[in-house]
């Protein structure tokens, strides 16, 4: 069972808004992405969605209101709940869902992603 470091993890890439994939548990991923900008409003109909923030600070817009995570916080979006992230600064997030979560939930564009790069 190999452990993970995440500074040495972070370090293999530099784009934003492409979740690699760091680890599985059960039926689930655990995701790394860089954060940076805003990002596209969109529902997970069937998935919740952990944000973990490891480095900067992400903003977690939902139509109702706007949660900030700085380093070391994180926040669970509920299945159905639209969201989106943004971050005024590069941001390091660990992300944990289901295996079938797609990044763009509902939503297709540029940025979305349906094969996803391990790391």
């Amino acid at each position: 069972m190999p452990k993970v470091n995440l500074r040495e993890k972070f370090a293999l890439f530099e784009d934003y808004w492409n979740p690699r994939v760091v680890g599985e548990l059960n039926d689930s991923f655990v995701k790394l992405a860089k954060f940076k900008g805003e990002f596209v409003w969109h529902q997970h109909p069937d998935e919740d969605e952990l944000f973990l923030v490891i480095r900067g600070e992400v903003l977690i817009r939902l139509r109702s209101e706007e949660i900030s995570l700085t380093e070391g916080e994180f926040l669970i979006v509920p299945k159905g709940v639209e969201h989106a992230p943004s971050a005024p600064q590069e941001a390091w997030v660990l992300l944990f869902e289901l295996k079938s979560t797609r990044n763009t939930g509902n939503v297709s564009e540029q940025r979305t992603r349906t094969a996803l790069e391990r790391i």
